[in-house]
């Protein structure tokens, strides 16, 4: 099913993912850059200010240090003509200064650009500096507001006779502040255009990840995806491409025996950590292709299927065949009681011809003989199971296997030292794991000379011990373990069922208990399965 996301509008921003980020991202560049502009601003007056009174007081102090200045201004009177006035000029005309003024110890000009102000009082005050303190200001003054430095002027012998005050025009400063405004903004603007053209290109990629769909539909897209996985009846398994696990819903966690709340907590971990090895795992991992893979999760059944996705990850369904499993084992049985039967109807038949004959030719004695030897043929096997397998469960299984193994031609028999008392605390398990072996060794029977399936059952204290031996080709060595792995049969599966999961059952069963299967050879060339179980009696 494919999303269809809505297109209706609406006032104000776009419905649109992309188109919202990119707004976004064009607002934060916009007003980023409008703050680092302002705060660099902000201080470029003051740090312009700044150098033009230390400019201002670097002037006058070069201009005091000429000891010829401080020996002009004793000698000389306040003149436009003097030689302090000449040397004020000429340092205001080489260093670009508003005005170079010289002062008297009274605060008189001796120097001015104005020859006219030359004899009259300075308009500031002019005590700092002619207390032998070094003066930096902005103010106002004859020639308008300027950036000032004012320094004592001394005479050869230390002491101040003197001041003087060099002014910058202001202009000058904020013309400079206000021309490295129009590159600022220059710099700016290219940074706005990179950072508008990294958004579009950013807006792009993720119009392409989202499929140009609105929050909203994503936010839906998610609701929906949560409630889908966690409600369907199939587990799903989400993996990243170094096959750590992404999600489970709820029913992968059922099936694989993971609680909800440690389900919860395995986003992250590996795949291997989670279910441990095994083939699971390979099949989950991708490590074994192919579909609808038969895998035995504890004490289930499973059909996974992996689907790789564009990220390199891969989503697997867990599916639970277990009772489907179960029906085909019971179908099998079923199968062979149905054949059983048949064979027995016909043998039936054949005994009744025989009595009827031995009736009719006046044989009665023999007739009366013949009954209780059939007849007690089926009590002695049913006597002889029943003596050595107190369970009921197992000593009825054990009489119908040997019925079909007898119709098979095959004889199956208990043990001599046979005995398992009827203390079983799950002789359902016992059961199943019993039935497969038999199963098993009747298959591998068939078609040798002496067909021979020998079962033996015993107590080991509160252990129960399985052998199950065969007169068949057995197996070798190299593949004793390779019998358990899910999915390997040397058999034709048939119609309505997988092979090579009895033998993988049976171990899983065994383990669950704490116990453990092996596959060995019999002492008569055939092959011999041992299962133990502890703690299996009460």
């Amino acid at each position: 099913m494919r999303f269809l996301p809505t297109r209706a509008r609406r006032l104000g921003l776009p419905r649109r993912a992309v188109s919202q980020i990119l707004l976004t991202q064009l607002a934060i560049a916009a007003g980023v850059l409008v703050l680092a502009t302002g705060l660099f601003l902000a201080p470029l007056g003051a740090q312009l200010d700044d150098q033009a009174m230390r400019r201002a007081l670097a002037i006058a102090q070069s201009a005091a240090a000429d000891p010829s200045l401080a020996a002009a201004l004793l000698r000389t009177g306040p003149a436009a003509d003097t030689p302090v006035q000449a040397a004020a000029e000429r340092i205001r005309s080489a260093t670009g200064a508003e005005y170079v003024v010289v002062i008297d110890l009274r605060g008189i000009r001796r120097s001015h650009p104005s020859p006219a102000l030359i004899g009259r009082p300075v308009s500031t005050d002019p005590a700092d500096a002619l207390a032998g303190r070094d003066v930096m200001e902005i103010d106002e003054g004859t020639l308008g507001r300027s950036a000032r430095g004012k320094v004592p002027l001394r005479a050869a012998d230390g002491e101040i006779v003197g001041a003087v005050s060099v002014g910058i025009a202001y202009d000058s400063v904020r013309e400079r502040l206000l021309g490295a405004i129009p590159g600022l903004l220059a710099y700016a603007g290219g940074a706005l255009a990179a950072g508008a053209l990294a958004a579009y290109l950013l807006s792009r990629r993720i119009r392409r990840q989202t499929r140009d769909l609105a929050f909203s539909d994503i936010a839906g897209l998610l609701a929906e995806r949560e409630a889908m996985l966690h409600s369907v009846r199939e587990g799903v398994i989400a993996l990243d491409a170094d096959d750590h696990v992404r999600l489970v819903n709820d029913e992968a966690a059922r099936l694989l025996g993971l609680t909800p709340d440690a389900a919860r907590t395995l986003a992250g971990h590996p795949l291997d950590e989670v279910l441990g090895p095994g083939r699971t795992s390979d099949i989950l991992a991708g490590r074994v292709t192919g579909r609808d893979l038969l895998t035995v999760q504890g004490p289930r059944v499973l059909v996974a299927n992996r689907m790789p996705t564009a990220d390199g990850g891969a989503v697997a369904t867990l599916r639970d065949r277990t009772e489907v499993e179960h029906l085909s084992r019971e179908l099998d049985s079923t199968k062979g009681l149905i054949d059983a039967l048949r064979a027995q109807d016909h043998e039936h038949a054949n005994r009744l011809h025989t009595l009827l004959g031995l009736l009719e030719l006046g044989l009665h004695d023999e007739a009366v003989e013949f009954v209780n030897e059939v007849v007690g043929v089926h009590r002695t096997t049913a006597e002889q199971v029943t003596e050595k397998v107190r369970d009921p469960l197992l000593a009825a299984l054990l009489v119908g296997k040997t019925t079909v193994a007898a119709e098979r031609g095959i004889a199956l028999r208990l043990a001599p030292a046979a005995f398992l008392p009827d203390r079983l605390v799950d002789p359902g398990g016992l059961v199943t794991i019993l039935g497969n072996l038999v199963d098993n060794a009747l298959d591998a029977a068939a078609g040798s000379a002496a067909p021979l399936v020998e079962v033996d059952l015993r107590a080991e204290g509160r252990s129960a011990v399985l052998r199950v031996r065969d007169s068949g080709p057995g197996v070798p060595a190299a593949r004793r373990e390779d019998v358990f792995t899910e999915g390997w049969s040397t058999k034709r599966p048939e119609a309505h069922r997988e092979r090579g999961l009895g033998l993988a059952l049976v171990r899983r069963l065994a383990e669950r208990q704490g116990g453990s299967a092996r596959a060995g050879g019999a002492a008569d060339g055939g092959a011999e399965f041992s299962v133990v179980l502890p703690e299996a009696l009460r």
